[in-house]
């Protein structure tokens, strides 16, 4: 055990003792891994939901006990150990049979996972994100595989058996299939060509075909339709389905379930106020996510891509503000650089560093503009589209909050300064 912050390990052990040890009394399932933790979560629960299970969960989008739901405000993926063991008390005293916990790599080595006692550990997908704060990416790799030797380590519950679900088209699904997990799931679009060296159950999706209008796939003899959009929302999906085999879930609950999945809030969300192009809020916030959002979007007839975008501060990667500028300037017609999270760093030079990026294929005052106000940049971007033109907000999803200066949190939602510049533009009815 690595005792260098012993102070937050002790916490981790006091925390399920304060509040009569909830994770025990629930079938607990935990999510990590880069990209598509939250919608992972999000599935996951909802097909539970579907099929007549009371669930809870917490995640970087939301929170859920029971039948009540609200946004994270917290700008925190993994709430910190007196928190999320005050969450999981609330869903134990709402008689949720489920916790889905999206389960950070900060989390992690911050011991939060610690006094939780999981019975299933999902991994979505590892890409070089938060590297500088682990110090490289054997390291952010190693903290994603505690949670499963944690899980290993665990105490049954009611005879549960624990399980790993893992993504097998991830270079690195061997490694979180190693750590001794009684059963294993392994998921993909297609059979492994080299098979990790355990037995799992394979969950592999085939005749795969991605629309505008969702996706279709088959598992062994079951078919599935799926009606958010995207390669990606698919891994997220076969994810959410593996672990619900491994609940104990039959194929015709989970078929029934994904059929009637909604989009996540603020991920390839549609603010529609009746005018006559498509503005889309996305969280993406790094350069592989963002990367399957581009993929996604080119299933959607559309003329011109606006595209208002920055990065975080705060000691986040430094790394990608400039790949995420050559991105856009790559794929989008117009690029519009604006504020985004930028804690205690100067926003400006955040965004400068973004802009940086996109100078080698876009012009400054004519494709490429530099707004510090992200309310003034969104209603630049909706102004400058034409019919059948797409305006895209990526960078902030659905977060209810923006962090700035001296640990200040104020409010911001992407979703709702795109309503109000349609609004002042004459789209929709005004509030």
């Amino acid at each position: 055990m690595n005792f260098k912050r012993p102070y937050h390990y002790l916490m981790a052990c006091l925390a399920p003792i304060l509040y009569g040890h909830p994770s025990e009394k629930m079938v607990v399932i935990g999510v990590t891994g880069t990209n598509g933790k939250s919608t992972t979560v999000e599935y996951i629960g909802r097909i539970l939901e579907h099929a007549g299970h009371r669930v809870g969960w917490t995640s970087t989008a939301s929170f859920k006990v029971g039948e009540r739901e609200w946004a994270n405000d917290k700008k925190m993926t993994m709430l910190g150990r007196f928190q999320t063991q005050r969450l999981l008390r609330d869903m134990v005293k709402a008689r949720c049979e489920y916790a889905i916990v999206e389960t950070s790599s900060q989390g992690i080595e911050q011991f939060r996972h610690v006094g939780i006692n999981y019975d299933v550990a999902a991994f979505t997908n590892l890409t070089p994100e938060h590297i500088e704060s682990h110090g490289g990416f054997e390291n952010y790799k190693k903290a994603k595989g505690k949670l499963f030797t944690h899980l290993a380590n665990g105490s049954k519950k009611n005879g549960r058996e624990k399980v790993a679900v893992v993504n097998l088209d991830d270079e690195h699904a061997g490694y979180f299939l190693s750590f001794g997990a009684a059963k294993n799931y392994g998921f993909g679009l297609s059979s492994p060509t080299s098979v990790p060296p355990v037995p799992f159950v394979s969950i592999v999706a085939a005749n795969l075909s991605l629309s505008a209008t969702g996706s279709t796939f088959d598992i062994q003899d079951s078919a599935f339709r799926l009606p958010p959009i995207g390669r990606f929302n698919v891994y997220n999906c076969l994810a959410a389905i593996s672990v619900c085999r491994a609940v104990g879930l039959s194929w015709k609950e989970i078929q029934d379930g994904v059929a009637r999945l909604a989009g996540v809030p603020g991920r390839l969300e549609s603010i529609d106020e009746s005018q006559p192009f498509s503005v889309i809020v996305d969280y993406a916030p790094e350069p592989y996510a963002l990367t399957a959002l581009y993929e996604a979007l080119a299933l959607i007839e559309h003329g011109r891509v606006i595209h208002v975008l920055g990065s975080t501060g705060g000691g986040r990667d430094v790394a990608r503000r400039r790949i995420l500028g050559e991105l856009a300037a790559e794929r989008d017609d117009v690029v519009i650089v604006s504020n985004e999270d930028p804690y205690d760093d100067d926003p400006m030079e955040i965004i400068r560093q973004v802009a940086d990026g996109a100078r080698a294929k876009k012009t400054e005052g004519e494709n490429l503009f530099l707004i510090l106000d992200r309310q003034e940049a969104i209603r630049r971007a909706i102004s400058m589209a034409r019919p059948g033109d797409l305006v895209l907000l990526t960078g902030k999803g659905c977060e209810p909050v923006m962090a700035v200066a001296h640990g200040k949190k104020i409010p911001w939602d992407d979703r709702a300064a795109a309503r109000r510049s349609l609004h002042e533009l004459g789209y929709g009815a005004h509030r």
